[in-house]
């Protein structure tokens, strides 16, 4: 077991994704969990496996929008188990739409989901998080560039970042560490149609490949996850951890789609393109 506080960790978004793949590597090191999600069916299948690795989970359908109902499941669970080992704040979501045409209820719910849910799940989270352990909060290469067509969810993702770090220096005399991740150019199955969206047209199109010359896994994110909550990150706090392949520190170029990675001509040929996909402008 890695050394993460005692107590269940809690995994919003958990169903799919990066949030299933970080509970169950979480259940594999020997942690008990506390998920939840609105996929009823994902999130019932999560349990059942982690149930099979022999950890206890509690998993609640829930929309993390409902701050009642967040409130009281992290309340509950830190209570019954006398304090929280972690918080991963990985729930969220977005749609396309130019700034101009998206509707003020639209605007909300992104604004809710994506910022309004960290602060009510943190807030609840704190009084029951054991001294020594971590909160990490899943953001996006997005909080760190412009996002034609998706404005309003990057500006909540940028606030995430600016959360993180505040929070990081408010909360270092209770013991806890703030960090973040920013995946991008991993594809996942709630991302597709999404993606194929963005890639069907537009002025903006995000580059083709991450310049590693593959596309990342959610097992590869939930890794870097796992690490800031244990201790053997236990003086990294207010920081984020680029989870892209190297997208961020390309700030735009990206691989020439006429050449693989040993430097030859030939279009997409050698590229390991697993998992299959595209790449994804968003978790």
């Amino acid at each position: 077991m890695d050394d993460v506080a005692p107590g269940p960790v809690v995994v919003t978004g958990a169903a799919n994704g990066i949030g299933r793949a970080t509970a169950v590597l979480l259940a594999h090191r020997g942690h008990d969990l506390v998920v939840c999600d609105r996929d009823a069916a994902g999130l019932d299948d999560l349990a059942g496996e982690v149930r099979s690795l022999g950890r206890s989970v509690h998993a609640e359908v829930l929309d993390v929008r409902d701050a009642p109902t967040v409130r009281s499941l992290v309340d509950s669970a830190g209570s019954s188990a006398g304090g929280l080992g972690g918080l991963v704040n990985n729930a969220g979501g977005t749609y396309r739409s130019a700034f101009v045409a998206s509707s003020p209820k639209g605007d909300r719910a992104l604004v809710d989901e994506n910022f309004t849910s960290v602060v009510e799940v943190t807030r609840a989270a704190v009084a029951h998080l054991r001294p020594g352990s971590a909160i990490v909060n899943v953001t996006s290469s997005e909080a760190f560039q412009a996002a034609p067509g998706f404005a309003v969810y990057a500006a909540m993702k940028a606030a995430v970042e600016n959360l993180t770090r505040t929070l990081a220096l408010e909360l270092a005399d209770a013991g806890l560490r703030v960090n973040s991740v920013a995946p991008d150019g991993i594809p996942t199955s709630g991302d597709e149609a999404l993606a194929a969206e963005v890639r069907s047209g537009g002025l903006h199109l995000p580059p083709p490949v991450p310049p590693l010359g593959r596309f990342g896994t959610p097992e590869e994110c939930a890794e870097v996850i796992a690490f800031l909550l244990d201790d053997r990150s236990r003086f990294v706090t207010g920081t984020c951890v680029h989870v892209d392949g190297g997208l961020h520190a390309a700030g735009g170029w990206h691989r020439s789609a006429s050449r693989d990675p040993s430097g030859r001509a030939g279009g997409w040929a050698g590229f390991d393109r697993s998992p299959s996909g595209v790449h994804s402008p968003y978790r």
